[in-house]
């Protein structure tokens, strides 16, 4: 059966290899079930429902992606825009967290547009390279200062903005171990490092009392209180357009980049021939919609990924386990329930420094490129904003381009978004 939905020999790999690969990936973003229910529970929605959409946008996501486009490549709720999703639609700009998942549905059927046209290749080639390692270290940035604000290291200080916690405090020190953790971990190539990290401390926390133990096992929670919640009128009432629009540029440059990248390494995609790129990239936007509808913010592809395809994964067979195992984890939930925010912070704040990796690629040489980069990586924590470090990033790129006489090297997809990024502050100053 499996031979015949996924062509294993074709792949020159086997139901067994398939097996230990969807394992492996699973075992490497499966933090995700415990982080995201943390993060966008601080917007009011219910913990254990948030959980439960969690794990089904995930599976659902990651079998899509096995039987459309037969691919090794798992799905999940993406980290960077569940904080954007959180602590600046919700937290910062006061929008209700039903308003944000309309927002999240309507990016999601723009995506599904985009892909199906072919906009989402041309919008991807069009941006700069170095604007796009910055997104994605200035992602990490604002995760790193959201890690360490839950950890109890970076508190508010009148006199200075932000200044240094008690570093004495139990939570503190336990989320400072469980960083330690994960790193040493990971840097002994221990699959599931991060997760072994949250469990870790989340058992500490138990044993000295901090957290009250209440399971493992049990039925999944209710869905009820986020299924189908989105507020689609409300998004296009209240002027929602930039943050839509920074929903599709995030989820675009992310799950593109992160696509490729894995599918170039399983051999997949050869030069001048995409392989099955089209149909992986609709199957991330469709998940993207479903996600929304279930109650979590936005799907994407994941490139803990890599780690099942350098196990030997190279079909969707893969994805078909990883999606099984993500329907198992429904039963999880008291154990997804006592994990406290200390806990989940290092593994924040571990993904925060994987991101900052990618400052490497911007070319620095060029202050044209540079600049931009830099501006587009630091205003993103200093500001508390995806939104604003992607829109200070485009506009200052095309302005810093046209005055030092370049506006030849614009492509009209940066034109296009920073002109749009202006009209948005000249309606939207706040």
């Amino acid at each position: 059966m499996f031979e015949r939905l996924f062509k294993l020999k074709d792949h020159g790999t086997n139901a067994r290899t398939e097996l230990l690969a969807g394992l492996t990936t699973f075992l490497t973003m499966s933090y995700i079930i415990f982080v995201n229910p943390d993060i966008l529970s601080s917007t009011g929605m219910d913990k254990g429902s948030v959980f439960v959409a969690t794990c089904l946008a995930a599976a659902l996501g990651s079998l899509i992606m096995a039987f459309f486009a037969n691919w090794p490549i798992g799905m999940a709720p993406g980290m960077g825009l569940n904080a954007f999703f959180a602590f600046t639609v919700v937290a910062q700009m006061g929008y209700t967290w039903e308003q944000a998942l309309g927002a999240v549905f309507i990016s999601g059927v723009i995506f599904v547009i985009l892909t199906v046209t072919g906009a989402r290749e041309w919008l991807v080639a069009g941006i700069p390279a170095s604007l796009r390692s910055a997104i994605t270290a200035g992602i990490g940035l604002f995760l790193g200062i959201i890690a360490l604000h839950g950890a109890g290291i970076v508190v508010a200080n009148p006199a200075t903005m932000v200044g240094l916690g008690n570093l004495t405090t139990m939570s503190t020190l336990f989320a400072i171990l469980g960083f330690f953790i994960i790193a040493a971990l990971a840097a002994m190539q221990v699959r599931g490092a991060i997760l072994i990290g949250i469990l870790a401390i989340t058992l500490l926390s138990v044993v000295t009392g901090l957290t009250q133990y209440q399971g493992i096992f049990s039925a999944p929670p209710s869905l009820d209180p986020t299924l189908f919640k989105l507020d689609i009128a409300g998004v296009l009432n209240t002027g929602f357009f930039h943050i839509i629009l920074v929903f599709v540029l995030v989820e675009v440059f992310d799950a593109t980049g992160t696509m490729i990248g894995v599918a170039t390494r399983a051999g997949l995609i050869k030069p001048n021939n995409p392989g099955r790129l089209g149909r992986a990239l609709l199957s991330d936007s469709c998940a993207i919609v479903a996600g929304s509808m279930l109650g979590t913010s936005s799907t994407t592809a994941y490139i803990e990924s890599a780690s099942g395809v350098q196990a030997g994964g190279r079909t969707g067979m893969t994805a078909l386990v990883i999606g099984v195992l993500f329907l198992l984890a429904l039963f999880l939930s008291p154990l997804a329930g006592i994990v406290p925010a200390y806990a989940t912070a290092p593994a924040l704040l571990y993904v925060a420094c994987l991101m900052l990796r990618e400052l490497v690629d911007v070319k620095w040489d060029d202050i044209t490129e540079s600049v931009p980069a830099a501006i587009t990586a630091v205003a993103m924590p200093l500001t508390y904003s995806i939104a604003n470090g992607l829109a200070f990033g485009f506009i200052s790129y095309v302005v810093i381009k046209a005055l030092s006489g370049r506006f030849r090297e614009i492509h009209p997809a940066t034109l296009l978004v920073a002109i749009l990024f202006v009209i948005k502050y000249a309606l939207f100053p706040g």
